[in-house]
């Protein structure tokens, strides 16, 4: 993966976060940094994912590819906010 890859696996991931933040209802008790790092975590799982599963390229926009990330993202978010809730 070159720099302008990961570069804009940041700025994807970063909106990828907040949109798997928007998804889940109710209020979450995480930071919005937290919230990033989720996202960046989620857009590189979720590429992964989806060339695995052979949707990552498509003509236009992957809209899979986006699905499985903001799902993966709201899972994450979740997750982290039931794990820091407990403590």
């Amino acid at each position: 993966m070159e720099i302008s890859g990961i570069i804009s696996a940041i700025v994807i991931g970063i909106v990828i976060g907040v949109l798997g933040r928007l998804v889940l209802p109710g209020r979450q008790r995480i930071g919005v940094l937290w919230t990033i790092a989720v996202g960046i975590l989620a857009a590189f799982i979720g590429t992964a994912l989806a060339a695995a599963l052979g949707v990552a390229h498509t003509k236009g926009v992957d809209w899979i590819e986006w699905l499985i990330q903001i799902a993966l993202a709201a899972t994450g978010v979740a997750a982290l906010e039931r794990f820091k809730s407990s403590r």
